[in-house]
């Protein structure tokens, strides 16, 4: 007989904020210090980025409010605040729900610094055939802005992604002649701990 060794469980629960109200949430967005060593700050895969790219360049990787629970309007309100500080020929990525995000913003913001390219991975398109709900993040009629004010426009998608399916990448297509493909086979939903095509590719812009 075999006897199930019994392990302590440890769980782990993240720290957050609560309020009481729904209003005094946005004030916290309005009035939180915001800082470029905060928009820095980044505990993902996303973080190897600034290392490979090195000291020529400053990866900044803002936390959007409630990302277990996003809402298009407080992103949009934080974004906003965020740009502010950034300069020209900045590049800008959003992968998955970020992805769309950018779209959606810069289609339907005057964005307020020269924008050198817009790099858009894993981006859910409509939701017709995503796993998850877009919610109120969902895009426009129109992609011109976008596409006048968003510098290089880059798709890249991998055509195994099980969260956001390739098909997602035919629509951005339609609505961005312009924009730049990046195909891979058997990347997923990029859920991973480097990219090096990105970096390549920031590194040629």
């Amino acid at each position: 007989m075999i006897l199930r060794v019994m392990k302590r469980q440890i769980v782990a629960i993240h720290g957050g904020t609560s309020f009481d109200t729904y209003e005094d949430y946005i004030s916290f967005i309005k009035t939180r210090e915001l800082t470029l060593e905060r928009l820095a700050q980044c505990d993902d895969w996303k973080a190897s980025l600034g290392k490979e790219l090195g000291e020529g360049f400053e990866v900044l990787w803002p936390k959007m409010p409630n990302g277990t629970n996003a809402r298009y309007a407080e992103w949009s309100l934080w974004f906003g605040r965020c740009a502010l500080l950034l300069q020209d020929s900045v590049v800008l990525i959003g992968h998955s729900l970020g992805g769309i995000f950018l779209a959606k913003y810069l289609s339907e913001h005057d964005f307020p610094r020269n924008i050198k390219a817009t790099c858009l991975v894993a981006a859910p398109f409509d939701g017709v055939s995503t796993v998850e709900s877009l919610n109120d993040f969902a895009l426009p009629a129109s992609l011109q802005t976008l596409e006048a004010q968003g510098g290089q426009i880059y798709i890249v998608h991998s055509q195994d992604d099980p969260v956001v399916p390739y098909a997602e990448m035919a629509k951005y297509q339609a609505a961005l002649p312009k924009a730049q493909p990046m195909v891979f086979e058997d990347r997923g939903h990029f859920n991973q701990d480097s990219f090096p095509e990105l970096t390549a590719l920031i590194r040629s812009l």
